[in-house]
């Protein structure tokens, strides 16, 4: 598989040895870039009522921008902490990853408060023909918040408009123990990660008397429903990234084969996924509904993992050694072009939680915007491009405070 072993920005190089290769510790071109436009799908499979959403991955194959974010995070993860795991210790480890849930964790909360916030205000008018409160399944939390923001607090309720950051801190709270299972012994920790995952998925496992024991965690007091993202499932595409950046999976070929049956899988996925197909050969939604329980996105089905390791694998060959094929060739305006967009891209990348965040309010913003101006080519095209324009200036906005400017001396 694969899609580039790497985290990266800056064009630097990476481990490529298998196993007990040195652990990556600089940033390459790749994962950054891939990651950027990840942010950029994001906001616009977020944003109601966005047309653009039906030219996104999702609606062409199994896996979306979800798997790239993960993916990407779990390589991320291995250099940004995989360091500290080899150098210091597991204890210092642990405590680097504890650091950073504790952030993801307020993140979450900051990231909800705001979006509620922000929906009654608009409600509070009273002018509009919706509830905005309603729009997001939060009229529960506003009639009786006292047990709701203990829910909230405690990860007991989780909207479904909220559910990634959650599941991103229960994935991180296994690394320590993912790691820890290594050092024992790796083959341990590769079955301990394929069994969790095992655990998710209830149709095999009803198929064998055991779906009583389903991993699954709930998203609400008041109903049975589980979190829309399954950290115990999703977590097999995050530590499938952080092995191949830890260099605990050596990196695969570029080989013809692999690469045709990579394009095959792509091809073949399509027409069990794009609507259009479906709705003129009504004969393949059987197919698809059949597959259904292998494409789950809340357990994370075994044919949306198959699908994005075929993307990811075509992402790491087209993107070339070191991210060489994203490099601008030549210097005409073509090129000069292409490196500015290039450089954009891998700055939103390189900052993906802080514009990320900000992405979820501005999907909401944007879509309160269409619900008043109508939506229509030159509207929609218009609120997409200033969403853009503002997950870029969050990128280079944070990326500027992260330079500590203040500690620079003056020339």
């Amino acid at each position: 598989m694969t899609m580039l072993a790497l985290d990266g920005s800056d064009i630097t190089k990476q481990s490529a040895a298998p196993a007990a290769a040195p652990v990556a510790s600089m940033r390459d071109p790749r994962l950054d870039f891939y990651r950027g436009l990840a942010m950029f799908i994001i906001l616009i499979a977020h944003t109601p009522g966005n047309f653009l959403t039906l030219w996104i991955p999702a609606r062409f194959g199994f896996s979306d921008a979800t798997e790239i974010f993960v993916f990407c995070s779990g390589m991320a993860s291995a250099i940004a902490f995989g360091k500290v795991f080899a150098e210091r210790g597991w204890w210092l480890g642990t405590a680097r990853v504890a650091f950073r849930v504790w952030q993801v964790y307020w993140a979450h909360i900051g990231l909800f408060l705001a979006i509620a916030t922000m929906m009654a205000f608009i409600d509070s008018f009273g002018i509009f023909d919706k509830s905005y409160v309603g729009s997001l399944n939060l009229t529960k939390f506003f009639n009786d918040p006292a047990p709701q923001l203990i829910g909230l607090m405690t990860l007991t309720y989780v909207p479904n408009y909220f559910d990634i950051l959650p599941m991103y801190l229960v994935i991180l709270a296994m690394m320590p123990v993912v790691v820890g299972l290594h050092r024992i012994q790796p083959l341990i920790a590769a079955c301990f990660v394929a069994g969790v995952w095992m655990l998710t998925q209830e149709r095999a496992l009803a198929g064998l008397g055991l779906d009583h024991i389903a991993l699954e965690l709930p998203a609400e007091p008041w109903s049975s429903r589980e979190w829309f993202f399954n950290p115990f499932g999703w977590q097999l595409v995050f530590f499938t990234g952080f092995a191949f950046m830890r260099g605990w999976l050596p990196r695969p070929p570029v080989d013809k084969r692999l690469i045709w049956l990579a394009i095959a899988i792509v091809v073949l996925t399509v027409p069990l996924a794009y609507f259009r197909i479906l709705n003129a050969v009504p004969e393949l939604k059987p197919i698809r509904d059949e597959l259904k329980f292998l494409t789950t996105k809340t357990d994370f089905g075994l044919l949306r993992y198959v699908h994005f390791l075929a993307l990811a694998y075509l992402g790491w060959v087209v993107a070339g050694e070191h991210g060489s094929r994203l490099r601008a060739v030549g210097s005409g305006m073509a090129a000069i072009l292409w490196q500015r967009v290039l450089n954009v891209i891998l700055k939103v990348g390189q900052q993906s939680l802080a514009v990320f965040i900000v992405s979820m309010v501005a999907a909401r913003l944007i879509g309160f915007g269409f619900d008043q101006v109508g939506r229509n080519f030159a509207t929609v095209w218009i609120g997409n491009l200033m969403g853009f324009a503002l997950l870029i200036a969050v990128a280079y906005g944070v990326g500027w405070f992260k330079s500590h400017p203040w500690r620079k001396k003056r020339v």
